[in-house]
């Protein structure tokens, strides 16, 4: 830490030097042009850019501003244009106390910073601030490191920050005599109290306040903004306090109302209160640093510490708060909030989360406080406590709980404890935030806005855009704004979200540095008539946020999805996103449909082949077997599977009638609720093909499927969660006869079961319904207590494998259990049948085949480049030798 500041402090002094010209003031020319000739030969007195009140200050590089520097005590009304960069010379002061009062305008846009710790701002009783900004030009109040580029996200205590002094009433006041009170105030900024609580000091509007907080006495940072005895009269709303060393905002007694308050990067706490403050609060986001560096209580609210029960008590009314807290462990961790010294209030709405080392997100710690908590004074309803580590309880001397703070939350009126389900701060779609707020509005006090939500926001207006500071950076790869045909919606993401809705009927491409979000069923392009290609980059995520969201490539549409090893393509649920708990059936699926052939068409009229897919979809089939539905490498789809319509699961990917110009490799479905892929006739080839924690088939096939496929891996979920069959092939079951009969050609394929035991088990190969299939270089393996690894289960089948038609060859089955089940023909079972194809065996266990996902049997393979030009030529059987291992760095779901 003190090797950068020196390094600051270094860049500072450069950069004051360069941009002085030689030291000293720079004197900015505003004549007509002529170089300062005026024609007798000596030039003209240099001209000042500031006004009367402020002098010339040197400039600073990179600020194409002049800067004008403003000290002492202000005792006439002024205005700070966003023209000029106003410095701040120590303490400067807004009128005197109660005396020479004073208006100190701000213009939008405007910023106003100090040098060093020593520099602030201080509005004094009787005197106003009336500092306005815009959500597009805020005012900003900040340091000369941060005007010179040179803050960062550790920065903080770099000049004072700014104090309100008020003539409202606090407990430091003796009551009976409230016109004389005078508390002096931190950092030595003046005094404060008194006896009229609409006093007002102005307005905050739109203004940030950033890396504040410097020690101006010992044991006495300023906070980011003190609001000291401050009344209702200001007018609070759209403030932020960033990166302060001390508090984020304080209030000292006073009855202040705000709205719309962003605390981020605090070091303290960020939201403070003492001494009888009775003011109001909503719509209020505190964020501990994302990158863990210190950080206390989100709220720490306190009566009176010389005197827990001064009168007025504290006791504000504040509603939709976010609180997140990091994983600072220190002498004061990150904690959520702390209600003690006497305290009452009354919480609504309030939402305390953060990461798992966080400390206690609600604590009461003196009996007075409890007091008013178990007589109802307190109150805290409406509220959402998502912590690994929830509460503190009071405890007397000898460690018996005094006070249960769960038992005590839970008792009030619609608390939760659990999954807040945020992206970010705001509430994903499915959050228990939505739906279930307070109207506080209605029931208890009109200033508030009418909200049914738990929380800062609501899920759809992010009311941070476009003024604060840190929520919202650009660091060079996010996009700005969203791609045509996609519409910018509230971030879960911690970037820019794009919603895409409906039927995209023009080519959209979604762009790396966005995420993207799903809205119902999604279509590229309309059946057969206006064909559209969606684009989507490396490294891009969509996800839906619930069953009815999925994407769906029509006839005649494409999608281009070509990820990279190192930026795979992630198709996921809005859990998945936020990091709350995942399982399958969050979200729908990828269809692909095509107008290639199926046998559930009439064979002899193709071009009007219209079959309906699973999950209302839409038609798929037709005549061209080398159709294309464009691309998918290196995509990842999670967690999808929801019944759509009943009895009706999207599969992860489903591929209806897709023909063989699509390109389809490293493809992975991960936790589906339903199959993992799915082919419905068609001729598509994919290789590289991943299959994990699927709760249906992970590789099914019907109705005419005649593609190919290398390098297959199922792993069945190793919890023994529920899963059925590694492949489930089909010829139609409607018509086991049917033309063109299902005929895949497949090698190089892992199957690794589990012990679910369920009305369908975990499996190996089942083969039925009249399907044929050529099979090679297969591992069928997993522990005691899997089903049985392979079976031909219909007659058509049987009498296909009987006949030499459907084969498997170069292949082992290691299943302790139940290895071959059932029979091919009438006194020849399929164990006899598959040990008579060539190169085939069987072994005792998993551990005899594989080593985790690698392949150690010795079994020859086949060389299946003889048989296609599709295949590659191997050494090894099953999908993954430790020489070849193709999922690395991509694939989820492989290391239990």
């Amino acid at each position: 830490m003190a090797l950068r500041k020196f390094l600051k402090l270094s860049a500072i002094a450069s950069a004051l030097v360069l941009a002085g010209c030689g030291g000293g003031d720079i004197n900015i020319n505003t004549g007509n042009g002529n170089n300062g000739n005026n024609g007798g030969g000596t030039p003209p007195p240099p001209t000042s850019a500031c006004p009367a009140f402020a002098t010339q200050a040197s400039a600073l590089a990179g600020v194409t501003t002049p800067v004008c520097e403003i000290k002492g005590t202000i005792t006439s009304d002024i205005t700070l244009t966003a023209d000029i960069a106003w410095s701040l010379s120590g303490k400067v002061t807004v009128g005197n106390d109660n005396a020479n009062s004073a208006t100190l305008t701000i213009q939008p846009g405007t910023k106003v910073f100090g040098k060093s710790g020593a520099d602030y701002l201080v509005v004094a009783r009787g005197s106003k601030i009336q500092a306005v900004g815009t959500a597009t030009s805020p005012i900003i109040m900040t340091s000369v490191n941060d005007m010179l580029g040179l803050s960062d996200d550790e920065s903080t205590a770099e000049w004072g920050g700014l104090v309100l002094l008020g003539k409202a009433p606090t407990n430091k006041c003796d009551q009976a005599n409230l016109a004389t009170c005078q508390v002096e105030s931190e950092g030595e900024a003046g005094p404060y109290g008194g006896n009229n609580p609409d006093d007002s000091s102005g307005a905050l509007k739109y203004v940030q306040v950033r890396y504040a907080g410097f020690e101006v006495i010992p044991d006495n940072e300023l906070n980011g903004i003190t609001f000291a005895g401050v009344g209702r009269g200001t007018k609070v709303e759209y403030i932020q306090v960033h990166n302060n060393l001390d508090d984020g905002v304080e209030f000292f007694g006073g009855t202040v109302d705000a709205k719309y308050v962003v605390l981020t990067g605090n070091r303290d706490d960020s939201l403070d209160w003492a001494d009888g403050w009775t003011g109001r609060m909503q719509h209020v986001l505190i964020r501990h640093n994302p990158n863990n560096t210190k950080a206390n209580r989100g709220i720490e609210a306190d009566n009176q510490s010389g005197n827990f029960t001064a009168t007025p008590i504290s006791k504000p009314k504040i509603a939709n708060v976010t609180i997140i807290g990091n994983n600072f462990d220190g002498d004061e961790d990150s904690e959520g909030i702390l209600l003690r010294a006497g305290t009452s209030a009354e919480l609504y709405n309030i939402i305390v989360t953060g990461p798992e080392k966080m400390g206690e997100c609600f604590e009461i710690n003196t009996t007075e406080t409890a007091n008013f908590a178990n007589s109802g004074d307190l109150i805290f309803r409406n509220s959402i406590i998502d912590c690994a580590e929830p509460f503190a309880n009071i405890r007397d001397s000898a460690g018996n709980v005094t006070f249960n703070a769960r038992t005590w939350f839970e008792s009030q009126p619609n608390n939760l404890v659990g999954d807040a389900l945020l992206g970010g701060y705001i509430p994903a779609p499915n959050s228990p935030a939505l739906g279930n707020g307070y109207n506080v509005s209605n029931f208890v006090d009109g200033w508030f806005d009418n909200v049914n939500y738990i929380g800062a926001f609501d899920g759809t207006t992010d009311w941070t855009k476009g003024w604060t500071v840190s929520l919202h950076q650009d660091d060079g790869i996010n996009l700005k704004s969203c791609p045509t045909g996609t519409t910018e919606v509230a971030s879960l993401t911690g970037r820019l979200n794009c919603q895409l809705t409906g039927d995209v009927t023009t080519n959209v491409t979604l762009a790396a540095g966005a995420d993207y979000v799903l809205s119902g069923r999604v279509r590229i392009g309309t059946d057969n008539a206006i064909s559209a290609t969606l684009t989507v980059q490396p490294g891009v995520t969509i996800y839906g946020k619930s069953g009815a969201d999925f994407l769906v490539v029509t006839r005649g549409s494409k999608i281009m999805a070509e990820g990279t090893a190192a930026n795979p393509i992630t198709m996921t649920s809005v859990q998945d996103v936020i990091g709350s708990p995942t399982e399958a059936g969050q979200w729908g699926g990828l269809v692909l449909l095509g107008k290639a052939p199926t046998n559930k068409c009439n064979q002899a009229d193709l071009a009007n082949c219209s079959v309906e897919s699973e999950g209302d979809a839409g038609p798929y089939g037709g005549p061209n077997s080398a159709d294309s539905s464009g691309s998918l490498n290196y995509v990842i789809v999670k967690h999808a599977g929801y019944e759509v319509i009943p009895d009706n699961e999207l599969n992860g990917i489903t591929f209806g009638g897709v023909g063989s110009g699509t390109k389809c490799s490293n493809i992975q479905v991960h936790q589906n609720v339903d199959d993992g892929v799915e082919f419905f006739g068609g001729s598509v080839s994919c290789k590289n093909v991943v299959l994990t924690d699927n709760g249906d088939d992970s590789l099914d096939w019907a109705d005419g499927w005649n593609g190919k496929m290398q390098f297959v891996l199922v792993k069945h979920a190793a919890d023994g969660a529920k899963a059925n069959r590694g492949i489930e092939g089909d010829n139609q079951s409607g018509n086991f006869t049917a033309l063109p009969v299902s005929n895949p050609i497949i090698a190089n394929m892992t199957i690794i079961g589990n012990t679910f035991d369920g009305d369908d088990d975990s499996e190996g190969v089942l083969l039925r319904a009249g399907t044929n299939a050529q099979l090679a270089n297969f591992v069928i393996t997993g522990p005691a207590g899997m089903g049985e690894c392979l079976e031909i289960e219909s007659n058509e089948s049987r009498a296909l494998a009987a006949a030499g038609s459907l084969t498997m060859t170069n292949s082992v089955i290691a299943c302790p259990t139940e290895a071959v089940k059932g029979t091919v023909a009438t006194g020849v079972t399929t164990e006899a049948w598959f040990l008579g194809q060539t190169a085939n065996k069987l072994a005792a266990s998993q551990a005899d085949v594989l080593k985790g996902i690698f392949t150690i049997d010795t079994t020859p393979a086949k060389d299946m480049k003889t048989v296609d030009a599709f295949f590659d030529t191997v050494n090894f059987v099953g999908a993954v030798s430790e020489s070849n291992n193709w999922t690395a760095g991509w694939a989820v779901g492989l290391d239990d």
